[in-house]
C-alpha cells in the first residue's frame, strides 16, 4: 500500500499514523496486563504502587496452576497434531471433488467456527457425556479439535488452490500412490501453510475456554478455565502474572513459527 503514494509524504505519514494507532489499539489492553503482574498489591491496581515477584513464585509455586499449564501444552500439542493432518486430507478432498460437494463438505467442517460457542460446548457436553468422557484428557481433545480443524482449513485452502495438481497427477501415473503423493509432493511444497495452520490450531487449543469449562475437571482442567474460576470467585493477581507468561509463550511460538518461515 505504501508503494502506491511513493512521493506523496504526506499520504505515507498518514499511513504510518494510522498503522501505529491501529498496533496501539490492539496491544495496549495485553500489555497494561505485564506491569500488574509484578505489582505487591492483594488486588489488581494500575499503576502499581510497589513492585514484587511473588505473583509469579504463587504460580510456580502452585500444583494446580502447573497441572493445569502442563495440561494446557499437552492438549494444545495434541489438537495441531491431529487436525492439521485431518483438515489437510479434507482440504484435498474438497479441491479434488469440487463443485457443490466440495462447498456441502467445506459448509460441515467450517459449522463449529460459526456456531456460538456455548451452544458447540452443550452439544458436546451430552455427546461426551453419553460416553462418559467429560472430565478426561480425551473428551477435552476431541471439544478442542473440533474447534482447530475450521482454523487449519481456513488456512490450507487457499494453499491447495494455487497448488500444480500435474506434479500428483504425474507421480499418480508413475505408480506412486496418494499416500506416497500427499508425503513427497505435497507435504513438502505446503510447509509454510502447514505451519501457519499448526500455529494456528495450537494458539485455537491454548486460548478456549468455553468447552473447557464445560467438559475438563480435576487434573484435566486447563489454564483458560482455572482463569476464569479464579476471576468469578475471587480477584487474584496471580492471573496477571499468568496472562503475562500466557502473551510470552504465544510470542515465543510466533517468532519461531516466523523464523522458520524465513529460513
Amino acid at each position: 500500500m505504501l508503494e502506491a503514494y511513493p512521493h506523496n509524504t504526506l499520504a505515507r505519514i498518514l499511513l504510518w499514523s494510522f498503522a501505529a494507532l491501529a498496533m496501539a489499539f490492539l496491544m495496549l489492553p495485553t500489555l497494561v496486563v505485564v506491569p500488574l503482574s509484578f505489582s505487591a498489591s492483594n488486588l489488581l491496581e494500575f499503576p502499581p504502587n510497589a513492585y514484587s515477584l511473588r505473583w509469579y513464585e504463587n504460580f510456580f509455586g502452585s500444583a494446580t496452576w502447573m497441572a493445569a499449564l502442563r495440561t494446557s501444552l499437552i492438549l494444545g500439542t495434541l489438537t495441531a497434531l491431529i487436525a492439521v493432518p485431518f483438515a489437510l486430507l479434507a482440504c484435498i478432498s474438497m479441491n479434488r471433488l469440487g463443485g457443490k460437494t466440495a462447498t456441502t463438505i467445506q459448509s460441515i467442517l467450517l459449522t463449529p467456527s460459526i456456531t456460538p460457542g456455548i451452544l458447540l460446548a452443550i452439544g458436546l457436553f451430552f455427546v461426551l457425556a453419553a460416553q462418559r468422557l467429560v472430565g478426561t484428557l480425551f473428551g477435552v481433545l476431541v471439544g478442542h479439535v473440533v474447534l482447530a480443524v475450521p482454523v487449519a482449513c481456513i488456512v490450507l485452502l487457499p494453499a491447495l488452490a494455487r497448488f500444480d495438481w500435474n506434479q500428483v497427477q504425474a507421480a499418480r501415473s508413475l505408480g506412486a500412490n496418494w499416500a506416497r503423493a500427499i508425503g513427497g509432493i505435497i507435504v513438502p511444497q505446503l510447509q509454510l501453510s502447514l505451519l501457519s495452520a499448526t500455529l494456528m490450531a495450537f494458539l485455537t487449543s491454548l486460548d478456549e475456554s468455553v468447552i473447557s469449562i464445560f467438559i475438563s475437571s480435576g487434573r484435566n482442567s486447563t489454564m483458560p478455565k482455572l482463569m476464569f474460576l479464579s476471576l468469578r470467585d475471587q480477584i487474584d493477581p496471580t492471573i496477571a502474572a499468568i496472562s503475562t507468561l500466557w502473551t510470552a509463550i504465544v510470542v515465543v511460538v510466533v517468532l519461531i513459527v516466523t523464523l522458520r518461515q524465513k529460513s
